[in-house]
């Protein structure tokens, strides 16, 4: 008989995985959206560009705005000319960590569970769908991201993704640190020329336990200017 109940209670759980992807399927063919919204390759990895960005890192011991450029047709550190930081001309040092900070190329994590999809919020401005990344998908260094929940925020109005926010389920190891909150959220634009979406921003958000203590950590990252993409 327990088998019975078993095999019963491993349906009801396909049944409502089911219905709950059903429902997102249902939601974007009722407001006319396009799938490709889920879709990683609609997104516009960043360093296939030439581009500003501004990057401003914020910690209970500091402060430090750094404006740099990216050119997508130079190689290695030569991709990047550090332009300020704190409003002042680099120093050799601040040059080097920065470019090495920058320097690894991002292999995005192209894969989402389609199991997990469900609907978050539903109105007449709004849809808000979320997901899990398929765990053979993300990289080897970001594998905490196994244990976090990836948010589509959709405009109703234009049709179009405006935020996509990622956020840990339960504390998650990064590198040495263990992280009780990991909050990215990257707002976007859509270039109607290239369809392609391109960040806009992205704001990093961290509680990091350091040495017993819990330490608050922000990294807003600014994007302007995109030119010569591949």
């Amino acid at each position: 008989m327990r088998y019975v109940l078993f095999f019963l209670s491993c349906m009801a759980i396909y049944g409502t995985t089911f219905g709950q992807k059903q429902a997102v399927l249902d939601a974007f063919s009722t407001h006319g959206l396009n799938p490709d919204i889920l879709d990683q390759q609609s997104k516009q990895n960043p360093e296939g560009c030439s581009y500003d960005l501004k990057v401003t890192t914020s910690s209970s011991a500091k402060d430090k705005v750094v404006v740099a450029h990216h050119n997508a047709g130079k190689t290695g550190d030569e991709r990047w000319e550090v332009l300020t930081v704190n409003g002042k001309t680099p120093g050799k040092g601040a040059i080097k960590t920065f470019r090495k900070e920058h320097g690894q190329a991002i292999r995005p994590t192209t894969g989402l569970d389609e199991a997990t999809l469900k609907i978050e919020k539903q109105n007449e401005k709004e849809l808000v769908v979320s997901y899990k990344m398929l765990p053979a998908e993300i990289p080897v260094e970001a594998s905490f991201l196994k244990d976090c929940r990836v948010y589509l925020s959709i405009d109703l109005a234009t049709k179009r993704l405006t935020q996509l926010q990622t956020l840990n389920e339960v504390p998650v190891k990064i590198k040495i640190f263990t992280a009780e909150k990991f909050d990215l959220t990257v707002t976007y634009r859509y270039d109607e020329t290239l369809k392609k979406y391109f960040p806009v921003s992205e704001d990093l958000n961290l509680l990091i336990k350091l040495l017993g203590q819990l330490n608050r950590m922000e990294t807003l990252s600014e994007y302007a200017n995109f030119t010569g993409c591949l």
